[in-house]
């Protein structure tokens, strides 16, 4: 699979896919539109065995719930993603079994140089 989860209105998520050059054969879902389903999650933990590597502690909500005072778990972190969008942390790049999770340069640098690499 070859997938990007961003947001549209995201300027990270903008700079990010237009730095790496995301081709046009990568299935591109925002988000805001489409949301992710709970099979879409699945895949995603799978690659990574982790829902807290896929959820932002940056979301407005999380801090509006002042979440960061509860100990959360893997489930609670999987319940949180699949309640609302904003939880997951953007943009996250699937290319085949690799998976890059934000905008930070490193991993920008590493979805680049995997999906430009063939």
């Amino acid at each position: 699979m070859q997938k990007v989860y961003y947001l549209s209105t995201c300027d990270t998520c903008k700079r990010v896919m237009e730095e790496i050059e995301i081709p046009s054969s990568f299935i591109k879902q925002d988000l805001k539109v489409q949301g992710i389903t709970e099979q879409e999650l699945e895949e995603l933990f799978n690659l990574t065995d982790s829902y807290e590597m896929l959820f932002s502690r940056r979301a407005k909500l999380y801090q509006e719930r002042n979440l960061k005072e509860d100990k959360l778990l893997e489930e609670d972190f999987r319940n949180l993603l699949l309640e609302h969008y904003t939880f997951l942390k953007r943009p996250i790049i699937v290319n085949n079994d690799k998976i890059f999770i934000g905008g930070s340069p490193s991993t920008v640098a590493a979805a680049k140089k995997s999906i430009h690499s063939n």
